[in-house]
């Protein structure tokens, strides 16, 4: 699919890439420890917490995976007036990324939180505020991209339907006339028409088209891209690896994967590497491969990950 020589030129040039992520800002909280009795309350296990982790998730997390690979990136999204916001922004700074947050009072700073024992995710708790974002909060994310829209390459919309992507985002972001990378909320498919491509896993698609899983995966791509106008889409099928759909050519690319701990943020990860191998030069094929190469890497290991230039190179034989 990609050479080692032709990988090490597309990843050499991430340097000048310029992403903008848009999206659903998440703040992800892992709390590790061990499992050693059950509850006499409850048949649960009691988890005695060791220490407590923080780290970036949602559309940060796709932030965090260009920053890593030392792609520009802003970040543009919406947080509460609260600590999970304060320790959010901290974060991203911190990992070399621009941040445009919008603080709404109305709403909390969306947290995640992981209870891992044993290496095991036993439990997920979620803080969140699902509904739309209103209309003076859009306005002023409008107001701060277009401060930075002109210096940008390639946007990525990371939504994870938590309100702050919406019809009037979209809109606006089409008429800008940059390539637009979209990670998809199956419930949002109405928004995603003419975008320049999609990134759904395999159970995003078959819910996006709306069919059953009698349908081949090459019918559900054909019928997604006449559906919503686009010339490119990119499905992710797991141990399966990856469909490329271009235009009427269908590429099946293989997974690489050694090992599965974690698929947290993998499809992260995807996004992020296809848009700035896209954004320097590569082709559908070249991006899609670096961004295989790239999942494959960090589903093994626990929790969000991201991967360095160096190790990508590595990856590629």
């Amino acid at each position: 699919m990609i050479t080692k020589d032709r990988a090490k030129e597309i990843i050499s040039r991430f340097n000048d890439a310029n992403i903008l992520v848009v999206g659903d800002l998440i703040l992800d909280k892992y709390l590790w420890g061990d499992v050693e009795r059950i509850s006499p309350e409850a048949p649960v296990p009691v988890v005695d917490v060791k220490k407590e982790t923080v780290n970036l998730g949602g559309a940060c997390n796709v932030a965090w995976n260009i920053a890593a690979l030392k792609g520009n990136v802003y970040i543009a999204g919406v947080v509460g007036k609260d600590e999970n916001g304060r320790i959010l922004e901290f974060l991203l700074k911190e990992k070399n990324i621009n941040p445009i947050l919008i603080k709404d009072s109305s709403r909390p700073t969306t947290e995640k939180t992981r209870i891992l024992a044993v290496s095991q995710q036993l439990m997920r708790i979620d803080r969140e505020n699902r509904r739309k974002i209103s209309k003076d909060i859009l306005e002023d994310l409008i107001d701060n991209i277009d401060g930075v829209i002109e210096s940008v390459d390639v946007v990525i919309v990371s939504d994870y339907g938590k309100g702050v992507i919406t019809k009037e985002l979209m809109d606006y972001l089409r008429e800008i006339g940059k390539p637009i990378f979209v990670d998809p909320k199956p419930s949002n498919v109405e928004l995603y028409h003419k975008v320049t491509i999609m990134t759904p896993n395999k159970k995003e698609a078959y819910e996006l088209a709306k069919l059953d899983r009698d349908n081949s995966i090459e019918r559900v791509g054909k019928f997604l891209m006449e559906k919503l106008q686009m010339e490119q889409l990119l499905i992710t099928l797991g141990a399966e690896g990856m469909a490329l759909f271009v235009e009427d050519n269908i590429i099946k690319i293989p997974a690489k994967a050694k090992k599965v701990y974690d698929v947290t943020g993998a499809g992260d990860t995807v996004i992020s590497v296809l848009a700035l191998a896209k954004a320097v030069g590569g082709t559908w094929e070249e991006s899609a491969s670096l961004a295989n190469y790239a999942a494959g890497y960090v589903v093994g290991e626990i929790g969000t990950a991201v991967v360095s230039q160096e190790k990508l190179i590595e990856l590629v034989p």
